[in-house]
Protein backbone atom coordinates (compact mmCIF):
# COMPACT_ATOMS: atom_id res chain seq x y z
CA UNK A 1 0.00 0.00 0.00
CA UNK A 2 1.46 3.64 -0.86
CA UNK A 3 0.42 6.46 1.47
CA UNK A 4 1.36 9.74 0.91
CA UNK A 5 0.93 12.36 3.46
CA UNK A 6 -0.40 16.13 3.05
CA UNK A 7 2.93 17.57 4.07
CA UNK A 8 1.61 19.19 6.99
CA UNK A 9 0.65 15.80 8.29
CA UNK A 10 4.03 14.49 7.47
CA UNK A 11 6.03 16.62 9.47
CA UNK A 12 3.13 15.79 12.64
CA UNK A 13 3.74 12.31 12.07
CA UNK A 14 7.56 12.55 12.19
CA UNK A 15 7.85 14.58 15.04
CA UNK A 16 5.29 12.28 16.40
CA UNK A 17 7.48 9.34 15.53
CA UNK A 18 10.73 11.60 17.17
CA UNK A 19 8.95 12.32 20.08
CA UNK A 20 8.20 8.35 21.33
CA UNK A 21 11.37 7.72 20.16
CA UNK A 22 12.91 10.56 22.75
CA UNK A 23 10.46 8.76 26.01
CA UNK A 24 11.85 5.10 25.09
CA UNK A 25 13.90 2.91 22.04
CA UNK A 26 11.78 1.29 19.33
CA UNK A 27 8.68 3.16 20.79
CA UNK A 28 8.55 5.98 17.52
CA UNK A 29 8.43 2.58 15.52
CA UNK A 30 5.59 0.79 17.30
CA UNK A 31 4.30 3.95 16.59
CA UNK A 32 4.57 4.24 13.09
CA UNK A 33 3.29 0.70 12.81
CA UNK A 34 0.24 1.66 14.31
CA UNK A 35 -0.40 4.47 11.75
CA UNK A 36 -0.01 2.40 9.26
CA UNK A 37 -2.12 -0.18 10.62
CA UNK A 38 -4.78 2.29 11.18
CA UNK A 39 -5.03 3.60 7.91
CA UNK A 40 -5.08 -0.14 6.71
CA UNK A 41 -8.15 -0.23 8.43
CA UNK A 42 -9.61 2.44 6.95
CA UNK A 43 -9.09 1.15 3.26
CA UNK A 44 -10.38 -1.83 4.31
CA UNK A 45 -13.94 -0.31 6.17
CA UNK A 46 -13.99 3.21 5.18
CA UNK A 47 -17.75 3.85 6.51
CA UNK A 48 -16.65 1.77 10.01
CA UNK A 49 -15.16 4.88 11.65
CA UNK A 50 -17.41 7.46 13.90
CA UNK A 51 -18.92 10.59 12.03
CA UNK A 52 -17.59 13.82 12.96
CA UNK A 53 -19.32 16.01 10.22
CA UNK A 54 -21.01 14.94 7.10
CA UNK A 55 -18.98 13.12 5.39
CA UNK A 56 -15.73 13.36 7.76
CA UNK A 57 -14.92 10.28 9.63
CA UNK A 58 -12.79 9.23 12.26
CA UNK A 59 -10.47 6.07 13.17
CA UNK A 60 -8.96 5.91 16.52
CA UNK A 61 -4.85 4.77 16.41
CA UNK A 62 -4.78 1.69 19.54
CA UNK A 63 -2.17 2.11 21.64
CA UNK A 64 -1.60 6.22 20.96
CA UNK A 65 -3.78 9.20 21.89
CA UNK A 66 -4.42 9.92 17.62
CA UNK A 67 -7.03 9.89 15.38
CA UNK A 68 -6.97 9.89 11.63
Amino acid sequence: MNILFHPDAELEFNKAIDYYEAIENGLGYDFSLEIVSTIARIVDFPKAWLILEGEIRRALVRRFPYGI
